[in-house]
């Protein structure tokens, strides 16, 4: 390496591949080499790159860990209500579960993007008004439209959560794509630090259960409580304050997955043939098969984002595009099961809700896939992929807004 290094001395972009071919060893010759070379500015350019202090950990300021600890308490208040309050547990959880988490996240946006006074009123009279309506619902103990709104609800808020996020950016696209980003960040920094939670609590418990103490109630009614509302909010606090954190995990995470999931969906669209199971006739496979199919749309959107903020190989733009088209034979077969069992036995709250939402899924396909296509064919950049996602984010949102206000009133809270 250091005769590799003294012949490149002329040439900076040789002595850049020599370093990231074999970083260790490139440091270890370079670290011999400059007591002899020291005057060579070149050479003195590597030195700083070298020696260049790494960043620590960023901690932000003393107000944004105070503004952090208090929505953590908040948070977990929030979530230990039924224990404070006469509100039964299956009451409360289904209908509130979004407002643990993702007030105090929108909060957290809009005061670090400084939001005007309007949009701030916006966010809390929009998240307000949901409150108010998902817990006016009739308790109705077998209702399909409370489930939709229950779980739309939680799709609204998390709208509400990406127009805090995005603020008054003027570039509304790109801070959407950024939000994407945000979210597959915060899944990756949430995952570790529950590890972390959970390797703790397994230790704490041990040593208590050494010295006779049976503390597992009481530490996961609190401890445990207070700890799952936290971990989101943590890691925004972190993802935002360290931006390199887990920015480099996540591409890495996209890049691996997106090859591995769509090799398993071919595998799999082979294996029903062979399974005798059809969408069609079986309710409970047609319900996996719409989870199957939001999970692989949320990969190629998660893969999208992170791919369109560097130029890709030509390989990983093959494979999101082999990718939506798998996506859209699975599509295209929940489509026509929910249309048969609609023309079969008759439209349901949630045959209508997972028909709108399975017909706005293969619009959204058809535009990732077209544009894709016109990449690969050089007609197009990936920055048209991600604009196109982002364009296309609202009207998910409204789809969300009126399976939740308004499918309860539509069908009369059946």
């Amino acid at each position: 390496m250091k005769d590799e290094i003294l012949s490149n001395l002329d040439s900076p972009g040789q002595l850049e591949k020599l370093y990231r071919a074999d970083k260790p060893t490139f440091k270890r010759a370079f670290k011999a080499l400059y007591p002899e070379l020291k005057d060579n500015t070149l050479v003195g350019f590597w030195n700083e790159r070298l020696n260049f202090p790494r960043e620590e950990v960023s901690w932000g300021t003393s107000k944004d860990l105070v503004f952090v600890i208090i929505a953590s308490l908040l948070a977990g208040v929030i979530a230990k209500l039924p224990a404070f309050l006469p509100i039964g547990e299956e009451f409360f959880y289904p209908r509130n579960i979004g407002f643990i988490i993702f007030p105090a996240l929108s909060a957290y946006f809009a005061w670090k993007n400084k939001l005007s006074t309007g949009k701030i009123a916006f966010i809390a009279g929009a998240t307000f008004v949901g409150l108010i309506f998902i817990n006016s619902l009739p308790d109705v103990k077998k209702s399909d439209t409370l489930i939709l709104s229950c779980v739309h609800l939680v799709l609204v808020l998390w709208s509400i959560l990406g127009f805090a996020f995005v603020g008054e950016a003027r570039n509304n696209n790109e801070k959407r794509l950024g939000y994407l980003r945000y979210n597959g960040d915060l899944i990756v920094m949430t995952t570790l630090i529950l590890i972390a939670g959970a390797i703790m609590t397994g230790v704490t418990l041990g040593l208590f259960e050494l010295i006779g103490f049976k503390i597992e109630r009481l530490y996961f009614d609190y401890v445990g409580i207070f700890g799952l509302a936290a971990a989101p909010i943590v890691g925004t606090y972190l993802t935002q304050t360290n931006p390199l954190l887990v920015g480099k995990v996540s591409p890495v995470i996209a890049k691996i997955f997106s090859p591995l999931v769509l090799v398993m969906l071919v595998i799999y669209l082979i294996a029903i043939i062979y399974s005798g199971k059809d969408p069609y006739n079986d309710r409970e496979f047609l319900l996996i098969f719409n989870a199957l199919l939001i999970g692989v749309m949320a990969i190629i959107f998660f893969s999208v984002a992170e791919t369109s903020k560097t130029n890709k190989s030509k390989t990983e733009i093959w494979v999101l595009f082999l990718l939506s088209v798998a996506t859209i034979i699975v599509n295209g077969i929940a489509l026509s099961a929910i249309l048969f069992r609609i023309s079969e036995w008759g439209i349901t709250p949630n045959r209508a809700a997972v028909l709108g939402g399975n017909v706005l899924i293969l619009i959204n396909l058809l535009l990732v896939t077209a544009q894709l296509y016109r990449v690969l064919s050089k007609k197009a950049d990936i920055t048209g992929v991600g604009k196109v996602m982002a364009f296309y984010l609202p009207i998910y949102v409204l789809w969300a807004v009126i399976v939740t206000f308004i499918f309860p009133l539509l069908f009369g809270f059946k």
